[in-house]
């Protein structure tokens, strides 16, 4: 029988989860594109907490912004942020997060398993956001070749994004033995 409530502590987790993911976004790297560390805080918050808690933490954030908190990159909020161009990478956390939970069993078993479980859903993001970003920018600006917007929008944060993915695994390894077995 599995359990379906979540304990006192796996709530304030996951609320310290989806903090982390708040102050991740307000801190911007300065580079000739910006870029905070969200997604860092996405990859510390699924491998810290595992796929279900930490899709909560993700949706806990996502309500958060939804409902006007200042919690998104340049300490905006609103349903506008996420209904806007680039909103459908900010959503596309949410299925990251689902896709890390189905793949879970197979990432507990070792950091390489993690990682590309991890890469997996970030390409799911980046997927669904690119989405998202063409049919938003096509309606309100004219058509943009899916090339065109993966160069404004993916291929500058790839890097990045895999640096984030390379220290946010480090610290992983050196949290989980510190915290307690699944709660």
């Amino acid at each position: 029988m599995t359990r379906s409530r979540l304990s006192p502590r796996e709530m304030s987790r996951i609320a310290m989860m989806a903090v982390l993911l708040c102050l991740c976004a307000w801190l911007s790297v300065p580079a000739p594109i910006p870029f905070t560390l969200q997604t860092f805080g996405l990859f510390c918050a699924l491998g810290l907490l595992g796929g279900r808690r930490g899709s909560l933490a993700i949706l806990l954030y996502l309500l958060m912004g939804a409902a006007g908190l200042p919690v998104f990159s340049g300490f905006q909020g609103g349903i506008a942020c996420l209904l806007g161009p680039t909103g459908g990478y900010l959503l596309g956390f949410l299925p990251m997060g689902l896709l890390y939970c189905l793949l879970e069993k197979q990432a507990m078993r070792s950091l390489w398993f993690m990682a590309a479980a991890l890469v997996l859903g970030l390409l799911l993001c980046y997927a669904l956001g690119t989405l998202w970003f063409v049919k938003v920018y096509s309606f309100h600006h004219g058509p943009i070749a899916w090339i065109s917007a993966m160069g404004l929008c993916v291929f500058p944060f790839v890097l990045p994004d895999l640096g984030k993915l390379a220290l946010a695994l480090l610290l992983i390894r050196s949290l989980r033995p510190r915290l307690p077995q699944q709660i």
